[in-house]
């Protein structure tokens, strides 16, 4: 339905981005006023089983499970179960009844609220999520380190700051989210997500990734890095000794959890964004309040809440980067939301994402007009 003859140049300016940078297959899709107005799939889903990119093919998102998180959060709050002014820990702590109360001991921790855990504001500068033989062998764990051990090996340390007086981008922040999610909703975080963020926002295929080749899905793509497959591999991450692609096993995608752990297609990712941003056309499954505070724009130095950042200028943005994936979501002020997940990663890593805003900045300046007025929601 999206092969247009109108857009054939822009079907070329794709092309030429995933020759340029080498990257075996994308999916993107176009939202205009909370309408699903072009969906396509570019390359290969999985080159070397010979199976074409299409719309329904699902992918990591890395970072994009942020927002997915943010959203989460915002859904309690509408719920009169907490509100994103909440401590973390202490007496009145959200997690004060839990095994992680005890486990934050400095003093600073008093300070910590469910926001500075959004904005990145924690105190945290030292970021152990993806560091997992070195949490195993410092802990000196049989295992690959699950959820708890990284809070184990991370709530004891010192905090590198006062919360809410810098900030630094932090993994951890938003594995501790989840927890709040789940402490909070009495469910574990995925079923939650699933069940008060994704069924009433219309989406249905979306999950919690695997780490393995093996334990993709029916419908989701294959993952490659640049480079060839020798200087691909690493060692696995549960320090079994043996070498992996660093698409799978390299790192633990499953512990990332809200962090970055989310798989999906565009088209179901612009339908959650429909949901949550503040137009009538699809109805928003958080409060006016709770969107207010999500787009919320400070100064580019702010993180937003799940967002990137929400310059009403330069639009709302939300990256995502993992080895063998690239994910952008861009909101723009003319209410074009245009999103892009590739399942090849770059040398550029998350840089990438700036000449993948380039891209859509020049299709839609081209081809915008040639976009059709209808809705593929429906």
């Amino acid at each position: 339905m999206s092969q247009i003859e109108g857009l054939t140049g822009m079907d070329q300016e794709m092309k030429a981005y995933l020759n340029k940078w080498n990257i075996k297959g994308a999916s993107l899709a176009i939202m205009r006023n909370d309408s699903l107005v072009y969906a396509k799939g570019y390359g290969w889903a999985d080159k070397d089983a010979g199976e074409r990119m299409d719309v329904g093919h699902i992918m990591r998102v890395a970072s994009v499970s942020k927002l997915i998180t943010a959203i989460g959060i915002m859904v309690l709050q509408d719920q009169g179960k907490i509100t994103i002014k909440d401590k973390v820990f202490g007496p009145k702590g959200v997690l004060y009844t839990t095994y992680m109360n005890s486990l934050a001991k400095d003093p600073l921790y008093k300070e910590l609220t469910i926001e500075h855990l959004l904005r990145h504001e924690g105190g945290y500068k030292r970021d152990a999520m993806f560091s997992s033989l070195t949490v195993k062998s410092q802990m000196n764990l049989t295992e690959a380190p699950t959820a708890d051990d990284f809070i184990k090996y991370t709530l004891p340390r010192k905090l590198d700051f006062v919360p809410g007086t810098s900030q630094k981008y932090s993994n951890f922040s938003y594995l501790l989210l989840s927890r709040i999610i789940e402490v909070v909703s009495g469910m574990p975080y995925e079923k939650f997500i699933k069940e008060y963020v994704l069924k009433p926002a219309g989406c249905f295929d979306m999950h919690i990734a695997g780490n393995y080749l093996e334990d993709r899905r029916k419908n989701e793509v294959h993952y490659y890095a640049h480079g060839n497959l020798e200087d691909r591999m690493v060692d696995e991450f549960n320090g079994s000794g043996n070498k992996v692609d660093k698409c799978y096993g390299g790192n633990n995608i499953t512990v990332l959890s809200g962090a970055g752990a989310w798989c999906a297609s565009p088209v179901e990712l612009a339908r959650l964004v429909a949901s949550v941003d503040g137009r009538d056309e699809v109805p928003d499954i958080i409060s006016k309040e709770a969107f207010e505070q999500m787009t919320e724009y400070f100064t580019k130095e702010k993180f937003s809440l799940g967002w990137n950042d929400t310059n009403p200028e330069k639009g709302w943005n939300r990256t995502g980067t993992f080895t063998g994936t690239s994910a952008l979501v861009k909101y723009y002020p003319n209410n074009e939301c245009w999103i892009m997940i590739t399942n090849t990663s770059t040398w550029k890593g998350s840089r990438l994402t700036k000449v993948t805003d380039s891209l859509f900045r020049k299709c839609s300046y081209l081809y915008g007009h040639e976009l059709p007025k209808r809705n593929l929601f429906d």
